[in-house]
């Protein structure tokens, strides 16, 4: 049997509730493999599962950090291997949800380019010349060096360059050239990987639209009041996060209320599209596609299947 069952897949698919299904129907424990979700206090915008809806299902690697502090996806591996060491040490299923990829990756693999060296003042002026050059132009200084990289990220995607960037000039060795590495080296865990998805787009389109709305009306903008009022800066990561975002902006009345749920249903959706693009590039994953509306008890039967038949 595989080491782990994987339930993954674009945001809004209703993995929270598939993984608290199933660790009540295997015996197994939850360990969320979210990006944001690490965060203290940022629980309506990461749509961060409730008590109720963990069933009393124990979910490790939530709460875990400060939103002021840098998360990388190596300390996420560091930690979660912890969790499923200590899962499998009780004789339970160790269940990873979620849909951040790049740590999906690093916990299976046991490596990562994220565990690369750091140097925060060499990323801080990385980090300015990046808001000097602005972002297609730094994109071209790593493309110099890592084209294949350069040409898999935006502009945009500030973090991810200058990250990329800081590893090339620390170890000399790109993130591509890090990324073959790991392929090639054995991974730490074997997993069972299942893909929740919907059989209609407009229908996942939807389900974002309808979970965007939502959040406001459970009191999004106030939460993201309060961490600016306990002293968390705009532009900390965690404030990057979807909705986060945006959400600052309509609070200090950048924009207002029908644009702020308008462009976090927006992100969502281009979010949903990449989460797609990463899964459709992995051997082995079991899709399961909702029509119309999710069927837990319907998908926590073939979830099963699939985790018993898994060699």
């Amino acid at each position: 049997m595989p080491d782990l069952l994987v339930i993954t897949g674009p945001t809004a698919t209703g993995k929270t509730a598939l993984g608290a299904e199933l660790a009540l129907a295997l015996d197994g424990e939850v360990v969320s493999a979210d990006s944001m979700q690490v965060y203290r206090g940022m629980d309506i915008g990461t749509a961060k599962p409730t008590l109720g809806e963990r069933r009393g299902v124990p979910h490790w690697m939530l709460d875990v950090a400060e939103p002021w502090e840098r998360f990388s996806a190596a300390r996420y591996s560091q930690m979660a291997a912890a969790c499923v060491e200590d899962i499998k040490a009780r004789g339970k299923l160790p269940i990873v949800v979620g849909g951040t990829g790049l740590y999906i990756d690093g916990l299976l693999r046991g490596t990562d380019y994220a565990a690369a060296p750091e140097d925060m003042a060499l990323r801080r002026a990385l980090e300015e010349e990046y808001d000097r050059l602005g972002g297609e132009a730094f994109r071209e200084k790593l493309a110099a060096a890592d084209p294949e990289r350069a040409a898999r990220l935006y502009p945009r995607d500030k973090k991810r360059l200058v990250r990329a960037y800081e590893v090339y000039a620390l170890t000399g060795q790109t993130i591509t050239e890090h990324d073959r590495i790991s392929r090639e080296t054995p991974p730490r865990y074997t997993a069972a990987v299942v893909a929740l998805d919907y059989a209609a787009r407009d229908d996942l389109y939807r389900r974002i639209d309808s979970r965007a709305a939502q959040m406001f009306r459970d009191g999004l903008a106030e939460e993201v009041r309060g961490l600016l009022a306990a002293g968390l800066d705009e532009g900390a990561t965690a404030m990057q996060a979807i909705g986060y975002k945006e959400t600052a902006d309509y609070v200090a009345g950048r924009a207002t209320l029908g644009e702020a749920v308008e462009t976090v249903s927006l992100r969502s959706r281009q979010y949903a599209k990449r989460q797609l693009t990463w899964l459709r590039g992995r051997e082995g994953v079991h899709w399961i596609r909702w029509e119309k509306e999710p069927n837990i008890q319907q998908v926590r039967q073939i979830s099963t299947e699939i985790w018993a038949a898994s060699p």
